[in-house]
């Protein structure tokens, strides 16, 4: 199976709509659930002011996330109906115009939304690498803004994570945030921190964080997490 692209955007509107900082949000997901915690792919930094650059890269640990996803299905009651955004940075299409970041309105107090669907550049003189439909579809496809991000949304099982619906031009890229239809949970991974965010239930987290296969701790959400320079 493959994850199907959303035309319909109203699941994604408790992420749109939330009154969260953009980084709190892309970082840790939305305000409400009972615990939350960091999934580690990189140790924390040793000092303040640490640069990634001091870091060797067999140290990161995205395989984690497999392990995650299997547990976090026993925490819903709807584990073949997921959601999944990715973040429209990852296409790696030779249509693609995007530079990966989302411009915020001028007006501070505008708020995130939906966005209208992207305009389809012409087509380009070269013969395409990847199907040209399957590139159509995504860049004309309603996204998921918040400031500096936007999205497209998928819906399936958690199971076929990373199967963006038949789209190549997206490869293998991670979903930048993830929950099932009845919100038991939700992770958060965006591009520039070494972890992700997990919210869920107290008894939830607790499973995480004791399960020997992932480096994941219980946080404070409202509270100054670690980060590289």
């Amino acid at each position: 199976m493959t994850l199907t692209l959303c035309t319909d955007l109203a699941a994604a509107g408790w992420i749109a709509g939330s009154d969260l900082s953009w980084q709190r949000l892309v970082t840790l997901g939305p305000a409400g659930f009972g615990a939350y915690a960091r999934l580690r792919f990189l140790a924390d930094p040793a000092h303040p002011g640490q640069s990634e650059n001091d870091v060797d890269a067999e140290d990161w640990r995205d395989d984690q996330l497999p392990r995650l996803f299997t547990l976090l299905a026993a925490h819903t009651a709807t584990p073949d109906d997921c959601y999944f955004a990715v973040w429209e940075g990852f296409d790696q299409s030779p249509h693609s115009t995007t530079d990966g970041h989302y411009n915020a309105p001028e007006d501070p107090d505008a708020r995130p939304g939906l966005a209208p669907p992207a305009t389809i550049p012409p087509a380009p003189t070269e013969e395409p690498t990847l199907p040209r439909a399957a590139t159509a579809a995504t860049r004309a496809t309603p996204q998921l803004v918040l400031p500096h991000r936007a999205y497209w949304l998928f819906r399936g099982p958690l199971s076929d994570v990373g199967d963006w619906d038949g789209m190549p031009q997206l490869r293998d890229a991670p979903a930048a945030f993830v929950w099932p239809a009845d919100r038991a949970w939700c992770v958060a991974h965006d591009v520039d921190p070494h972890y992700a965010g997990i919210g869920g239930t107290r008894q939830m987290i607790s499973a995480l964080t004791g399960d020997p296969a992932l480096d994941a701790i219980p946080i404070d959400p409202a509270a100054e997490q670690p980060h590289y320079r």
